[in-house]
């Protein structure tokens, strides 16, 4: 699939780091470091702009190792780029550890992956049928 970007970034396109990788990592592009205190949360913009075909989004994903090692994550995890959308893709980072944490230029703070989704079209009835689930929900289906 080919996607048409815009880098107005002073880094490189995104590329996969390995042959199956689903994620392309994606960079900071800002002009001074970024200080992020204990529970604090800002957007990082990447300076790409992306066009999507309809029936993709891009989503915005933490980076494992980030989230592991630093405490540092994608709050709206997963974000969605909708394809109509035309703006710069910013990345929403919140600090969940007790540390600050320094955002510099350049430094991989997310990943994107691209996905083919379904458009769903609402049915609207008075009844759904009977599952053995049936309304369990929120760990109903695990053994302790």
């Amino acid at each position: 699939m080919k996607i048409k970007i815009i880098n107005k970034s002073s880094h490189a396109l995104p590329h996969y780091e390995t042959s199956a990788s689903a994620g392309l990592d994606l960079r900071a592009n800002i002009t001074n470091p970024i200080v992020l205190q204990p529970l604090e949360r800002t957007i990082v913009k990447t300076g790409l702009f992306i066009e999507l075909p309809i029936g993709f989004e891009a989503q915005v994903r933490p980076r494992s190792g980030l989230a592991a090692k630093k405490g540092i994550t994608v709050l709206n995890a997963p974000g969605t780029v909708d394809a109509d959308y035309r703006g710069e893709i910013g990345v929403i980072l919140v600090n969940l550890s007790n540390q600050e944490f320094t955002i510099e230029n350049g430094e991989r703070i997310a990943q994107l992956v691209i996905a083919k989704h379904e458009r769903a079209e609402w049915i609207e009835v008075e009844t759904l049928s009977e599952t053995s689930r049936g309304e369990g929900g929120f760990g109903s289906t695990g053994t302790k």
